[in-house]
């Protein structure tokens, strides 16, 4: 009899206390040993994780009024502006926003200290941000300028809202050029000198639910050291590409658009960072549980690194001018080896996303389900979903 089990029945499992619990990374062991139907039969559940630079991520922020009141029309954090076209106190701070004064790239390459993302992991930190408001004034909102420091425990609301981030699959990005560029993929050396790559592979979130089925809006998940939500489908989410015949994308598809509680998280997985030459971003820690509904979601979530491909892709001609080239695939097992072959050379692989971080959020998300403080969510609605029609029978090999 095939395996089927329902959304009730896990959380009433994991309530008892008798959910059967596995990273993505622990579940393909089991399913060499056991197979896929005795496996699905025994496992409630599998977690997954990923923690890296996401740059389409911010919060927005609630700051209470002043007296006298005031309709903030533009907003600093730290130097960081904050957009403020929403109403007289709310603002939404990106993680990729400069401050007003940093010298950008006029000093190639810049160093980029300082962003949005910094002021966010600052706030979660517990530190004291130096707010500063401007306005125009009306009869309702008189004060036209506010300066103060505040903590995340002084605001009234403050959740982060993230409209792309978890990319199902990525670009590893190589420079086929005779100088250094700088890239939010990192520092990419001249003549293939490195291959640059990001996501965690088999313990990445999309990759072990490649079709979206228990992935969707509602989805309750770990994010930022809190818990999180399916907000939407993430802005680029481009689902109907080319797939391998395990239903993983062979190059950039779905994304999230996430959201949570601010003050609920941990400055461990909303850290600021610097890419010299590019700007600020915030590295974002994600974990999405995969409830075991039938044998089909236990054989998505067993998929390994050697399965999954990604394109590699010149970020000097071809990425950012949309020249057309063909420089082969590359999978996970061969990028975390540290070494791939692209047109016969040997080089080596720099992860921009960090894979024991990643272990680390699949292990907390596995204990807060054993302990029953965590239970799974059934969707409220899907997200676009990728067609199944769309399937290669072979996946390329690397060039070379």
């Amino acid at each position: 009899m095939a395996v089927q089990k329902s959304y009730e029945e896990i959380n009433e499992k994991i309530r008892r206390g008798e959910a059967v619990v596995v990273t993505a990374e622990e579940v393909i062991d089991i399913v060499a040993e056991k197979g896929i139907e005795k496996a699905a039969r025994e496992i409630d559940v599998v977690t997954t994780g990923t923690f890296g630079p996401m740059c389409s991520s911010g919060a927005f922020i609630n700051f209470g009024h002043a007296n006298p009141r005031i309709k903030m029309k533009k907003v600093w954090l730290n130097g960081v502006e904050a957009y403020g076209g929403i109403a007289a106190v709310d603002a939404y701070i990106g993680a990729a926003q400069l401050p007003d004064n940093d010298p950008e790239n006029k000093v190639y390459p810049g160093r980029f200290t300082y962003g949005g993302g910094h002021v966010i992991h600052d706030l979660v930190a517990g530190k004291e941000v130096r707010l500063e408001a401007v306005a125009y004034g009306t009869d309702c909102y008189p004060n036209k300028k506010v300066e103060s420091v505040i903590t995340l425990s002084d605001v009234n609301e403050a959740f982060l809202f993230n409209p792309r981030n978890a990319y199902q699959n990525y670009n590893c990005a190589v420079n086929l050029s005779d100088r250094t560029i700088y890239t939010y993929m990192g520092i990419l050396k001249p003549r293939v000198g490195n291959a640059s790559y990001s996501t965690s592979g088999q313990l990445s979130p999309l990759f072990n639910d490649p079709h979206y089925r228990t992935t969707g809006i509602g989805t309750r998940i770990f994010l930022g050291g809190g818990v999180g939500y399916v907000a939407w489908n993430g802005t680029q989410h481009h689902p109907n590409v080319p797939r391998g015949e395990n239903g993983v994308p062979l190059g950039g598809a779905g994304t999230l658009s996430l959201i949570g509680d601010l003050k609920q998280m941990d400055p461990n997985w909303l850290v600021g960072l610097s890419y010299i030459g590019y700007g600020a971003t915030m590295a974002v820690g994600i974990g999405i549980p995969i409830p075991i509904l039938d044998e089909e979601m236990l054989k998505y979530t067993a998929v390994k690194d050697e399965d999954i491909f990604c394109p590699i892709v010149d970020y000097s001609e071809q990425y950012p001018y949309g020249k057309p080239m063909d420089l082969g695939k590359a999978n996970f097992k061969e990028l975390k080896s540290g070494r791939i072959t692209i047109n016969g050379k040997e080089v080596v692989t720099t992860p921009q996303s960090s894979y024991p971080r990643a272990r680390q959020i699949a292990h907390t998300l596995k204990e807060w389900i054993r302990d029953g403080k965590f239970e799974i969510t059934r969707p409220v609605a899907p997200l676009p979903g990728a067609d199944a029609d769309i399937v290669f029978k072979s996946i390329p090999q690397n060039k070379g």
